[in-house]
Order: C-alpha cells, then sequence, then structure tokens
C-alpha cells in the first residue's frame, strides 16, 4: 500500500509516527443504530495511543432533522479546538469497523479546508490484530486554534443533487448495497421510499476493500468505477443512507487522483422522504 498522509496512511505508517510532536488522531467511530455498538464507550475502555474521540452525531448541525449533517463551520472550530486539533497537526482518523465512518471525519476536514489529513487503513481492528499498544487513558489536550476555509463545492444540498439528477451534468454515485439500490431490499430508516436517484450510477462502498478490509490500490479502485459504468471525466456527487458511507466513496476516488466530488450530505434519508423527488428502481 502507498502511504500518503493526506488519504490514507497503513498502520505500520501510524506505529512509526506515533510520537511525533505534531500528530494528532482521532476515533471517529459511529454505528447504525441496529448495531447496538457505543462508540464511546468502546473508546473509553481501548484506543490507540493519544487519540481523542470525535462524536460524529454531536459535531454536526443540532437544527437538522436529518441524521449528522454538516456543523455549521463555528462549531466545528469550536469542538476541533477542545480536542486539541489544530493548525500544523497531521490527523489520522480510525473508526472501530474497519474503514468505514472515518472517512466521513475525513472528508468532513476536507470540506473545512484542511488537507493534512488520513484515514487509517484497516482501522482498529487491523490495529489490535497487528497487537500494537492501546490505552484507556483520555490524553492531555493542549488548545490549538484552527483556521476554517470551507470548500463549499464538496457538498451539495436536495436542490443541487436534483438539478444534477436532470440535467446529467454531474455523475451521482450510490455507496448503499445494490439490493437497496434497486429498491429490492428494505431501507433501515422507517419511512423512506425505495430504490436509488434517477440517473445516478451504483458502487456499493464494500467493493472497494480487501477481504481483510483494507482499501484497495488506487488502480483497482478506479476500475470498480469503471465497472460500473461511471464517466470519470464528470464531476461526482456520492450519495448513501445518511450520508457517511458516500465519504468512502469521495476518499476512494481521491486515492486514484479525481479531485473533483462532492457529497450528498442529506442522501437517501432527505431524498426517500422528500415527495416531491423521483424514485427509480431497477439496475442502473
Amino acid at each position: 500500500m502507498l502511504d500518503n498522509p493526506k488519504t490514507l496512511v497503513s498502520t505500520e505508517w501510524l506505529a512509526a509516527h506515533l510520537k511525533d510532536p505534531d500528530l494528532r488522531i482521532l476515533d471517529g467511530s459511529w454505528y447504525m443504530p441496529a448495531q447496538n455498538r457505543d462508540p464511546k464507550a468502546e473508546y473509553d475502555a481501548a484506543h490507540i495511543p493519544g487519540a481523542r474521540f470525535f462524536d460524529i452525531d454531536e459535531i454536526s448541525d443540532l437544527r437538522s432533522d436529518l441524521p449528522h449533517m454538516v456543523p455549521p463551520v463555528e462549531k466545528f472550530m469550536s469542538r476541533l479546538r477542545a480536542l486539541g486539533v489544530g493548525d500544523g497537526h497531521q490527523v489520522v482518523i480510525y473508526d472501530g469497523a474497519g474503514l468505514m465512518s472515518a472517512a466521513r471525519v475525513w472528508w468532513m476536514f476536507r470540506l473545512m479546508g484542511q488537507t493534512d489529513v488520513a484515514v487509517l487503513d484497516g482501522g482498529l481492528p487491523k490495529w489490535r490484530a497487528e497487537n500494537r499498544d492501546i490505552e484507556d487513558m483520555p490524553p492531555m489536550i493542549r488548545d490549538r486554534h484552527m483556521t476554517v476555509r470551507r470548500q463549499n463545492q464538496m457538498v451539495k444540498d436536495v436542490t443541487q443533487v436534483a438539478s444534477a439528477s436532470k440535467l446529467g451534468d454531474f455523475e451521482i454515485i450510490d455507496a448503499r448495497s445494490s439490493g437497496r439500490f434497486r429498491g429490492d431490499e428494505p431501507e433501515p430508516r422507517e419511512g423512506l421510499r425505495s430504490g436509488h436517484i434517477p440517473g445516478s450510477k451504483n458502487v456499493p462502498f464494500a467493493t472497494l476493500f480487501h477481504d481483510d478490509g483494507t482499501m484497495k490500490d488506487p488502480a483497482d479502485l478506479k476500475a470498480v468505477f469503471e465497472d460500473a459504468n461511471v464517466d470519470l471525466s464528470k464531476p461526482a456527487i456520492t450519495s448513501c443512507g445518511s450520508g457517511v458511507t458516500a465519504c468512502i466513496l469521495s476518499l476512494a476516488m481521491e486515492r486514484f487522483g479525481k479531485t473533483d466530488h462532492a457529497v450528498y450530505d442529506g442522501s437517501w434519508t432527505e431524498w426517500g422522504a422528500f415527495p416531491t423527488v423521483p424514485v427509480a428502481t431497477g439496475e442502473a
């Protein structure tokens, strides 16, 4: 694997840099309610040395009815400052699933104009499988200011996505399973229609990983998108159930050099509940 501290780093890379004074590690674990896992309790019990807990549900726009939408800039800055993360830091994010919600945190940093941020490939499961150090002590935190330059082109709302669906000027790429995309499988959240955004393509996020949960190499990632008939010459909008696994697609595209991608923040939780937007079923 090619380590890149702006996208993805290996457990070997992190172990070698663990004592770097400007390294900051975040546990960005988040789970669907049906998984019955408490990410904060798991963090308190065992985390990579020096890691701080990034609460995806709390570091969000709590004024929205939709889950974990992007927070206002001021809230992001104040929460990260309280975690002792700011300018001049190299940030590495991991999660307890391997590589799932950490990509959402990576994308939020990128949206806020922070580029020295990477996801840990294989996450905590790989780190623990290699018998690397863990601890249960919270780190000593020193305040650090963060300068935010929000990259508005990296996030889309329902109006922008509806326009892209109609005009076909973006590739809309859905990270959900093929059954949910086709509309054969019920949605895990109640009250949502089944199917997909008209004109979108389906790249289930699980197809981007090796069997051990690590991400495929850049050339293989690109091939997955091409096999799904994604036109990589167009700018991309990624979508999923609630804006978490869509960010895995964004990370994968960044890995093979495609940088013109945005996330549909409301994703299917919004689209599937919105009565005035059309829904397609079946294959792409």
